[in-house]
C-alpha cells in the first residue's frame, strides 16, 4: 500500500461516496488484482456502514497510512452525503479477525438487503460476516429458478441460497452445515423475510456422515454445492469434491439441476467441468453464471466460479467450453 495506491483508493471511495448503491455492494475489489499495491484490501457498502477489510499484514506504516487515509475520507463532504454512520476496519490476517471502529458507534449486528431480501450480518465477532456478496447473482439466479422446486443446500452457511429458493417459489429447501450457529442465524433470515419454516429443513450435520439424511428428504430439483476451499477436519477441495460429485445422480430428479462453486482463486473452472464429466456423466455442462461487475479480476479463472449442470436436454453454454456433438 504505497502511498500512490492509497491516494488511488482514496480518490475511488470519494466518487462512490457520492453516489452509494441502494442496497448492499462491494465498493473496491483490490483482491482481483487489478490495483497495483492494494491487492490484500476489499471495502464493502453495507447501507449506511463501510468495512475495509485487510487480508495480508500490513506494515506499521502502511496502517498508518491507511488509517489516516480512512480518517480523512470521514472528513469529506461526500461521506455526509452518503449517510454513511461508521467506517470499520476489519483485520481479516488475525486469528481473531480483529475489527477495529474506525468512526461512529461500535455495531455487532447491521441489517442490509440484497435484491429486496433482507440479511442479519455480524459485524466484529466471526472472520465472516453472513454473507458473500460475489454470490449475488448466483443467490439470484437460485431465486429465478426456484418456482415449485425441492432444493438442497449444502454448505449452507447462513443460507442466502435458502433464502433467495423460499422467495422464488421453493416447494422445500434443505439446509446442511455443521456450523449450527450459521444455521441459527438463517432461520432468522428467512424470519426477516417473513417467510412460511414449514417449508425449511436446518441440518447441523457434517455432511459426509449424513448422507441418508440428506437422501431420506430427496430427490430435489435443484442441488447447490458451495463449500469452503478448506475446513479444518471436514473438507478439502482437492480431495472431497470428487466425493460429493460422484453421488449427485442419486440426490437428483431425473431432470434435476446443480450449481456447483468454487471460490478458490488457484482453482479454475475446468477442476469442476472434469470433475462431473468423470464423476456424474449424465450431467451435462450449461453454463457458467456471470460475475458481479464490481468484483474484477485480472483473471477470469481466478475469481468465483459459479456452474451450472443438469440432466436436462439444453445445449452446454457460455465458457467456450464445447458440447457433444
Amino acid at each position: 500500500m504505497h502511498p500512490d495506491a492509497l491516494a488511488t483508493l482514496q480518490q475511488y471511495l470519494i466518487t462512490a461516496l457520492a453516489d452509494v448503491p441502494a442496497e448492499t455492494r462491494r465498493l473496491f475489489h483490490g483482491r482481483g488484482r487489478c490495483w497495483v499495491g492494494l491487492e490484500h484490501l476489499t471495502v464493502d457498502w453495507l447501507q449506511g456502514v463501510m468495512l475495509v477489510s485487510l487480508f495480508r499484514a500490513p506494515t506499521e506504516p502502511e496502517l498508518g497510512a491507511l488509517k489516516s487515509m480512512l480518517t480523512t475520507l470521514a472528513q469529506q463532504p461526500a461521506w455526509q452525503v452518503s449517510g454513511a454512520q461508521s467506517l470499520l476496519l476489519h483485520h481479516r490476517y488475525l486469528p481473531d479477525s480483529q475489527m477495529e471502529q474506525m468512526q461512529g458507534e461500535p455495531i455487532e449486528e447491521w441489517l442490509i438487503t440484497e435484491n429486496g431480501l433482507r440479511y442479519q450480518l455480524d459485524l466484529g465477532i466471526k472472520q465472516n460476516n453472513g454473507l458473500f456478496l460475489d454470490m449475488r447473482y448466483g443467490r439470484r439466479w437460485v431465486q429465478e429458478q426456484a418456482q415449485g422446486k425441492r432444493v438442497l443446500n449444502l454448505f449452507a452457511y447462513t443460507c442466502g441460497f435458502s433464502v433467495a429458493a423460499i422467495a422464488g417459489g421453493a416447494e422445500h429447501v434443505v439446509n446442511l452445515d455443521m456450523a449450527r450457529a450459521a444455521l441459527s442465524r438463517g432461520r432468522e433470515n428467512h424470519r426477516l423475510n417473513g417467510h412460511d419454516l414449514s417449508k425449511v429443513s436446518f441440518l447441523g450435520h457434517e455432511l459426509f456422515k449424513s448422507w441418508g439424511k440428506v437422501k431420506k428428504s430427496g430427490p430435489y430439483d435443484l442441488v447447490i454445492i458451495d463449500p469452503p476451499s478448506f475446513q479444518k477436519g471436514s473438507f478439502a477441495l482437492s480431495r472431497d469434491y470428487q466425493k460429493i460429485l460422484r453421488r449427485l445422480p442419486e440426490l437428483l430428479t431425473p431432470t434435476g439441476t446443480v450449481l456447483a462453486c468454487i471460490n478458490d482463486p488457484d482453482t479454475g473452472p475446468g477442476f469442476l467441468i472434469e470433475g462431473v464429466a468423470a464423476e456424474a456423466p449424465e450431467l451435462i455442462f450449461q453454463e457458467r453464471l456471470e460475475n458481479p461487475p464490481e468484483f474484477p479480476d485480472i483473471s477470469p479463472d481466478s475469481g468465483l466460479k459459479a456452474l451450472v449442470f443438469s440432466r436436462s436436454d439444453r445445449r452446454p453454454g457460455r465458457i467456450g467450453v464445447p458440447g457433444p456433438a
